[in-house]
């Protein structure tokens, strides 16, 4: 077992290995950090091809359907036709609780 591990080709292939797995420019761990990075860009792109998908679909549905465009007119620019009053309902937002390190921060930063 010892001859085998003294050979020169075992000891070269060891070295080689460690050298690849730590010390190489593309070691395993940044090809694992590459892989981990690539996973997510494909997650990325499958959400935002769904996402033109149903954006295609609305706008082939404000394009075709009359009433759909008015709805979205009304809904997003506060379009209205004549001798019509529009009343914007407007929800109340929970306040944001801030915590004690950013009442700190904020109180410092006006001083500064």
């Amino acid at each position: 077992m010892l001859k085998i591990l003294a050979n020169k080709y075992t000891i070269t292939f060891v070295v080689f290995l460690v050298w690849m797995a730590f010390f190489d420019r593309n070691n395993f761990l940044y090809q694992r950090g590459n892989l981990n990075q690539l996973k997510g860009l494909e997650a990325e792109k499958q959400y935002y091809t769904e996402q033109i998908a149903l954006n295609q679909t609305n706008l082939n549905e404000l394009l075709t359907n009359q009433e759909t465009l008015e709805k979205f007119a009304r809904e997003q620019y506060l379009m209205k036709k004549e001798n019509e009053e529009i009343f914007v309902i407007i929800e109340k937002k929970k306040p944001i609780v801030k915590s004690f390190w950013q009442k700190i921060k904020e109180r410092f930063s006006t001083l500064i």
